[in-house]
């Protein structure tokens, strides 16, 4: 058995459960529709909290921090530590006595971070918040965090038992689970809009005046609720694959203190991420405040760390469809040539890879930029008007750093691919120090209306910043990197998009969108811009004969005929 980069755990061909190729599907098809219930789900928390204002703002805050307490959990204990002992435990003589304490460890020790995040929330509260909020924000915030941090644990549970099922095979549950999730946070959400209307967006306190104790126990409750879900509903298939989970206490002779020497500084890179996080979470609590006070008489209007949330939310989605999946395909094979000192085998498949995201990536920077507002309404149409003028800036912003995202998370995996964790740690130490500086920078020289959208193009600088260092640190490791094949590819593909977008732009607005407009309406414009777009940048490429687009179509394509 094998660990892939998220974690998860590969089984030998003779386990238990369903084939791996079966497998691959089931987790692919789980994938897609469990991303697709997701952004139902947040169309509809949109409609309940918001995507700015003080309720919007004291939920975001709330459900952020099980996120990043997770985060910071996963990458410590689950990923870095557990996991590479699950992979040897069912090698072991005593397997099940060996999962039995690695289980308990890791749930006593989940349970108890549960705990004490859950007491602390509401210190937690105030570190990801400015001192500009008032009583009533921090009371509901902290309030709804009460609800939030306990699910730490059930993130946790879930990730533990995933690997697990993932260990005998049984690949379908763990990427089917997250589906139950967002079905109990549809349905309940629903019943939250049908019980008391939509999200009150004025501005002031009447958002918070009206608010009430029942909507903060129904919205925690339901956003903790498919957490749990989500977790337990893994402990059916473990039972009736034969799988029982015995309490075992003891950590003689289990090898966590050496798992956690190997792991240190992915965990250290993890953490100095987190701080990046953090400060820029604090200044978008900021910005209504600050904006206020240079004159602003309404807050609904300035974005904020909601706003920014449901920015990323957008940003993400080629990356977590499209350059996840090309980094997981080939880390594998990087590996197996890193191992086998094959240097010109990694090289050769971090330039594949540059050079497949890059054609995608460009082409998706370049729709958010020309389609920014017809495309956030289309894919969050419960959002109001004001919403979407406040979060489309945010987004273009951000996208200006899609393409360095796709190259730096590829490196990332090139250096993991040969076990260097220590240097991924230092080139994040000019990353997230670009961040925190350049968002900083911005709350000096911008408006508070424009301090969020100075953390999307902080973020995007901190992106190209990270590309540079990893490309210094891999090409003195693999003696070059292919860069004028990878630098022709990237200037073509620039170019094609560069073309593209004017046509694109001028299709979205010949059709007539505005942040006020009807969700069909920006559909229709979105749809037409990004039609446009599509065909011209295509169509570039091949008159360029660019090899690559043949090679990113070709696996999508495969899984279609299947």
């Amino acid at each position: 058995m094998t660990a892939d980069p998220a974690g998860q755990v590969e089984p030998e061909d003779d386990g238990v459960g369903t084939s791996t190729g079966r497998g691959s599907v089931i987790m692919a098809a789980g994938t897609f529709v469990s991303r697709a219930l997701g952004m139902i789900r947040n169309v509809l928390l949109v409609a309940v909290v918001g995507a700015t204002g003080p309720i919007a703002n004291a939920f975001d805050i709330a459900n952020k921090l099980p996120n990043v307490l997770y985060a910071l959990l996963a990458t410590g204990l689950i990923n870095a530590v557990l996991v590479p002992q699950l992979v040897k435990a069912f090698r072991r003589s005593n397997w099940r006595e060996y999962t039995d304490k690695l289980l308990t460890i890791a749930g006593v020790l989940m349970a108890a971070a549960a705990l004490l995040f859950t007491v602390g929330a509401p210190l937690l509260v105030r570190m990801y918040t400015d001192s500009s909020w008032t009583n009533g924000q921090l009371a509901l915030a902290t309030a709804l965090a009460y609800w939030c941090t306990p699910q730490v644990f059930f993130y946790g549970l879930y990730a533990i038992l995933g690997q697990v099922l993932n260990a005998r095979k049984q690949f379908g549950p763990y990427m089917w689970a997250p589906a139950l999730n967002n079905v109990i946070s549809i349905a309940g959400f629903a019943i939250l809009i049908w019980i008391f209307g939509r999200a009150v967006v004025d501005g002031g306190a009447g958002p918070l005046a009206s608010w009430t104790s029942t909507q903060t126990a129904w919205l925690g409750g339901i956003a903790t609720g498919g957490i749990v879900a989500q977790a337990l509903i893994l402990l059916v298939p473990l039972h009736r694959g034969g799988f029982r989970w015995r309490l075992r206490f003891g950590m003689r002779g289990i090898g966590l203190r050496a798992a956690g020497t190997v792991s240190m500084w992915v965990i250290l890179a993890t953490i100095v991420d987190q701080v990046g996080v953090w400060w820029t979470t604090r200044l978008a609590t900021a910005a209504p405040h600050h904006a206020y006070l240079a004159g602003h008489t309404s807050i609904d209007d300035i974005a904020s760390n909601g706003t920014y949330t449901q920015a990323l939310m957008i940003y993400l989605l080629p990356h977590s469809l499209v350059t996840v999946s090309i980094t997981t395909a080939l880390f594998t094979s990087m590996s197996k040539a890193a191992a086998a000192g094959q240097l010109d085998r990694v090289r050769a498949d971090l330039s594949q890879g540059m050079r497949m995201v890059g054609v995608f990536t460009i082409m998706a920077s370049a729709a958010m930029v020309s389609l920014a507002q017809p495309l956030v309404k289309a894919l969050v149409p419960s959002m109001r008007a004001v919403e979407v003028a406040v979060t489309a800036p945010v987004l273009i912003a951000m996208s200006l750093g899609l393409v360095a995202l796709g190259a730096m998370v590829l490196m990332k995996w090139a250096f993991f691919a040969f076990e260097d964790g220590r240097t991924v740690f230092l080139m994040q130490l000019p990353g997230t120090g670009a961040l925190v500086l350049f968002a900083w920078l911005g709350t000096v020289v911008l408006p508070g209306q424009w301090w969020v959208m100075g953390i999307g193009l902080a973020m995007a600088a901190s992106n190209a910043i990270v590309v540079v260092a990893r490309y210094g640190g891999l090409r003195r490791k693999l003696h070059g990197l292919d860069e004028a094949r990878v630098i022709r590819l990237y200037v073509r593909a620039a170019i094609a998009a560069g073309v593209a977008m004017g046509p694109a732009w001028l299709t979205a607005h010949l059709i007539g969108y505005a942040p006020g407009g009807g969700w069909f309406h920006a559909i229709a414009s979105a749809g037409g811009g990004a039609v446009v777009l599509v065909a011209i940048y295509f169509g570039l490429l091949r008159a360029m004969r660019v090899d690559e687009v043949n090679q990113l179509f070709a696996p999508i394509l495969r899984k279609i005929r299947r």
